[in-house]
């Protein structure tokens, strides 16, 4: 069978795993990875006053974290084969894009939204999210939880996706690692400035892409019109390369406003406004879920007619 044909089998196989069981609420992977990059940052980062000295640890630590499993990924292609390999395959995508758990965490803000109980939405949203959430408004909320559906959507579900189909398991567990560590090193403090930028930089460099590609995927299941303007228009003023058009085009789709000032625990932080429209609200929570789960759909769509029509023209030649 060819390759590609798998690829996208095994794509729309780890989605039904993923809609059939959600993640492993014990012993993921990622978390104990989390605990091993801890322990590696902890060792390594002891803030030298030289900032050369932070990058090159920063380096080493991220080598250190993220190869012993790329390598092990490079292995299983030689080591495993038949149905063993291919559900190894549908195993580890499953693991990384956890779909439904993104949507669960969302829709706890938009239940509680929903049903005026703003205590529990604002307990919902600081799990997901490193504002200061006493602080924020309903509105504050329901905008804070639908960026983190868009910008989640992006870095979780579709770049994993994006490469494993580009690189097979190799790149999807170096993405997924790489990701992790930018979401735990990646801030620009003291602690973290140097140390974290290797990570970060990886992190940016491997999602360029695909945070286009799911920008695009937005838009095209939303307000087209208003997605594209916002991305063209806004996404430069955002902080992040990549969230930036997910965001805009995100925000456009659904015709609303994101974006904007947000309190934190250092305090306000000001960021440019994204979209056009009304302020968010539980039912933009819910829209941004549905846009990311309808633009897996559309991307497993066309995975498999892609597929079928590799195998179409394969047959096609044999014959």
């Amino acid at each position: 069978m060819d390759t590609f044909v798998v690829a996208a089998l095994v794509c729309g196989a780890a989605v039904l795993v993923d809609w059939l069981l959600g993640e492993p609420r014990r012993w993921h992977p990622l978390v104990g990875f989390g605990r091993w990059a801890s322990l590696l940052e902890q060792r390594l980062n002891d803030q030298p006053s030289f900032p050369t000295q932070s990058l090159l640890r920063g380096l080493l630590a991220t080598l250190v974290a993220v190869m012993p499993a790329v390598v092990l990924a490079i292995l299983l292609q030689f080591l495993l084969e038949g149905w063993l390999w291919l559900l190894t395959q549908v195993a580890v995508v499953w693991l990384a894009i956890s779909l439904r758990g993104l949507a669960e965490h969302g829709r706890a803000v938009s239940t509680a939204l929903a049903s005026g109980d703003g205590a529990r939405a604002r307990l919902a949203v600081g799990q997901i999210v490193s504002r200061d959430a006493a602080a924020l408004t309903d509105e504050g909320v329901a905008a804070a939880a639908s960026e983190s559906m868009l910008e989640n959507g992006a870095d979780a579900v579709f770049s994993s996706l994006f490469w494993y189909l580009v690189a097979g398991l190799p790149g999807l567990v170096l993405h997924r690692l790489v990701n992790t560590l930018d979401a735990m090193w990646g801030y620009r403090t003291p602690r973290y400035l140097y140390f974290g930028r290797c990570a970060a930089m990886l992190d940016d460099a491997m999602n360029w892409a695909p945070a286009r590609l799911t920008a695009l995927t937005y838009a095209l299941l939303g307000n087209t019109r208003l997605a594209l303007q916002c991305w063209r228009e806004q996404s430069k003023a955002w902080d992040s390369p990549n969230a930036g058009p997910v965001m805009a085009a995100g925000a456009g789709a659904l015709g609303v406003t994101l974006g904007g000032p947000a309190p934190y625990a250092v305090g306000i932080k000001q960021r440019p406004v994204l979209g056009s429209g009304p302020g968010a609200s539980a039912q933009t929570v819910e829209g941004a879920i549905s846009l990311v789960q309808r633009g897996v759909m559309l991307w497993l769509l066309v995975l498999l007619a892609a597929a079928a029509s590799l195998n179409v023209f394969w047959l096609g030649g044999i014959g």
